[in-house]
């Protein structure tokens, strides 16, 4: 691992390099990106859909070590996120290296990509495809999406904090280590233990809850009364909790 200092200086060069992409990039790695987490979710929902109600908490923690493997591949493979981007193109921005305005057009086209991608997967592999169209799949998706649902605005923005730290954290994790597998166990366990605890992440609940929706399920009004609450707190929680603390921490000039 690089020390944290180093990892600080590491999150301030990717990050200005996300800016520096062309724009055809940025939309298909976004749309990359909201396609991978929402196949993460996919999976979970697949995973443990006919042992929730057996298993309890232990059948989340069962879903949540399979989620992981869309910011995996994002992150080695080649994707844009845009609760990632929070963390890095924030860090960025602190040490100056890039304008607010380079800032918000980089969060404005990987979030809309990011949708793309969610929306795509919902509709064509979960409707389409009857991946989560019946039986104890669409129970389960139900339940996953009226649980993010049924929630204050307050606990929403509040979840999404709690999520971006923890993917925040991965992404700082996968900047500071030196080979592929620590990468991907940097990665891994922040991100599974923000969906283990039930945190809210805005690109994930833009899979789940239109997925609820395509079957009939959820309303268009309810997915963005969740989503714009978990987003800002998905800022809050990469560019505040993880980028500023640390640059706080350990920019000494």
């Amino acid at each position: 691992m690089y020390a944290p200092d180093e990892i600080m200086s590491i999150s301030i060069d990717y990050g200005t390099k996300k800016i520096a992409k062309p724009f055809l990039t940025k939309c298909i790695l976004g749309f990359i990106g909201g396609a991978m987490i929402s196949l993460g979710y996919l999976a979970y929902i697949r995973v443990i859909a006919s042992v929730a109600h057996e298993m309890g908490s232990l059948a989340s923690l069962i879903g949540a070590s399979v989620f992981p493997i869309g910011l995996i591949v994002i992150l080695l493979g080649g994707g844009e996120l845009i609760t990632g981007n929070m963390m890095a193109v924030a860090i960025a921005f602190f040490h100056r290296k890039i304008s607010f305005s380079d800032l918000a057009k980089n969060w404005l086209v990987i979030t809309l990509a990011n949708l793309v991608g969610a929306f795509f997967v919902a509709y064509v592999f979960g409707h389409l495809t009857g991946l989560t169209a019946s039986g104890d799949y669409l129970e389960e998706l139900v339940a996953v999406a009226h649980a993010k649902l049924d929630t204050t605005m307050l606990q929403r923005f509040l979840s999404g904090i709690g999520c971006n730290w923890f993917v925040g954290l991965s992404l700082w994790l996968c900047y500071g280590a030196k080979d592929g597998a620590g990468k991907i166990l940097g990665i891994w366990f922040p991100v599974m233990i923000f969906v283990a605890i039930g945190f809210q992440h805005s690109v994930a609940n833009a899979f789940v809850i239109p997925a609820a929706i395509f079957e009939g399920q959820a309303t268009w009004g309810d997915f963005i009364g969740n989503f714009i609450p978990v987003y800002l707190g998905n800022i809050v929680g990469g560019s505040i909790f993880v980028s500023g603390f640390y640059y706080l921490s350990y920019h000494h000039h």
